[in-house]
């Protein structure tokens, strides 16, 4: 690795890991992707010069994969079985969202198709960034709007307790942490059908082989626990830090263009999970604000802690997230497949 690619790696770390720092001392939303991602971001739009070196990000990708993966338990499988209704309703709600969202964005803000079906995914930002590497779409719109989504909705969480009258006085449990014998063969595993799958020229290869081998190993129940903190959030750091550098070389214009789409995704967003929301509510007899915190393409551990605060099955909550996160791994590439042949 070139000296200048370390030293630039090291530069956005630090820069990142001090906005993690300060976003979690004044007590930001989800600290650790929020922090780095607005700091570095405003770091690169007034001429630092910043990156994360391809083998780094591949590193982190792996991580995060495994990280995401570990959610799948077969007490979620379990629990995912039970509800076909919602989830099914679910996954049409994510196609809707998809294929509305890129017609607003390809008729309004005139973009490229590919382009608009990246930033158009409801969710799973890490493996949306990882697929805007192998296809041709613009990087720093994608990353404007998905990071203007996740920052959104994640700023709503404060607000419902707002609204609700609920305090957030859950006390954090600390989950069992996965052995080292076990997480270091979860990684050699996940690095190996990484590289495997990225010989196949699949986009976000290194994600999907984290994310694929801790979900099967999880689920099945062959190992159990936690990736270590330290891991988890050196790799949504890094993240935070990917989402910043995307601005690089983005014109005050542009940011300003992809700020109105960011805010219109996310609105549109927000009103097809409340209809659909709405319509399974009335298939099922589950209440609306159940399915809501379901539905709602928010982080998984505040949407699942919320519904803790507000009475509602964290099981339900938490299976519908996994299940989302789950179904967009195959309805994202299979659209842009179909976008790349058309």
């Amino acid at each position: 690795m070139p000296s200048k690619s370390v030293s630039q790696n090291l530069l956005t770390l630090l820069i990142g890991f001090s906005g993690a720092g300060l976003a979690w001392a004044i007590h930001i939303p989800a600290p650790f992707l929020t922090g780095p991602a607005i700091v570095v971001t405003i770091a690169s739009l007034i001429g630092f010069e910043l990156n994360i070196s391809s083998r780094l990000r591949d590193l982190v990708f792996i991580g995060l994969g495994v990280t995401l993966g570990q959610t799948v338990t077969p007490e979620v499988i379990d629990a995912a079985l039970r509800w076909p209704i919602t989830l099914a309703c679910l996954a049409v709600l994510l196609v809707a969202i998809i294929e509305l969202t890129m017609l607003m964005l390809t008729r309004f803000w005139k973009m490229d198709k590919m382009t608009a079906l990246l930033a158009a995914s409801p969710g799973h930002l890490g493996y949306v960034l990882s697929l805007a590497e192998g296809v041709r779409g613009d990087l720093s719109t994608v990353s404007v709007i998905q990071s203007i989504r996740v920052l959104s909705l994640t700023l709503l969480v404060p607000m419902v307790f707002s609204i609700t009258g609920a305090e957030p006085q859950i006390k954090a449990s600390s989950p069992a942490v996965i052995g080292l014998a076990s997480l270091i063969g979860v990684l050699l595993l996940a690095a190996a059908l990484g590289w495997a799958l990225k010989k196949t020229h699949l986009p976000a290869a290194y994600l999907m082989g984290g994310l694929l081998v801790s979900a099967l190993l999880h689920g099945a129940g062959i190992i159990s626990g936690n990736v270590p903190q330290w891991l988890a959030v050196t790799c949504f750091v890094t993240l935070g830090c990917l989402i910043g550098t995307r601005f690089s070389g983005v014109t005050w214009a542009e940011l300003r263009a992809s700020l109105g789409a960011g805010l219109a995704v996310t609105a549109l967003g927000v009103f097809l999970t409340g209809l659909f929301a709405v319509m399974a509510s009335w298939l099922t007899g589950f209440e609306i604000i159940t399915l809501l915190m379901a539905f709602a393409p928010g982080g998984i551990e505040t949407m699942t802690a919320m519904s803790v605060l507000l009475g509602i099955d964290p099981t339900f909550v938490a299976a519908h997230h996994v299940s989302r996160l789950l179904l967009l791994t195959v309805i994202v590439p299979v659209l842009v497949l179909r976008r790349q042949r058309s």
